[in-house]
């Protein structure tokens, strides 16, 4: 048990928010809410475990602070302060993309 502890040292990070970004295209909100479903929905298909995916859709729909407890929790590693590379405790490794930490610059409205 000792290891685990000792290898999360000096990966824990504190979350803040993403940086501002652009998508190549202006986007809609119900466009973006299609891409992250989209993202949600094939995920876990892709390695890791159901559970560490369904916490890390949690953290990244929730406020800063919550966010923080739910990857404490469930013991996520985070190695950026924006959660888009994180680990769980096996090494597996979570790449979540901008699209679902935050919102483009350049959304536009729904018609």
């Amino acid at each position: 048990m000792g290891c685990v502890i000792s290898s999360r040292k000096g990966h824990d990070k504190k979350l803040k928010k993403p940086k501002p970004w652009k998508h190549p295209e202006a986007i809609t909100r119900g466009q973006l809410k299609k891409m992250r479903e989209e993202f949600w929905d094939t995920a876990p298909h892709y390695g890791g475990q159901r559970e560490i995916w369904d916490a890390l859709k949690a953290a990244a729909e929730a406020d800063l602070s919550l966010a923080q407890t739910i990857v404490d929790s469930a013991g996520i590693i985070v190695t950026t302060d924006d959660l888009s590379t994180c680990y769980d405790e096996r090494g597996a490794k979570y790449d979540l993309p901008k699209i679902v930490l935050s919102e483009p610059l350049n959304m536009v409205k729904d018609d």
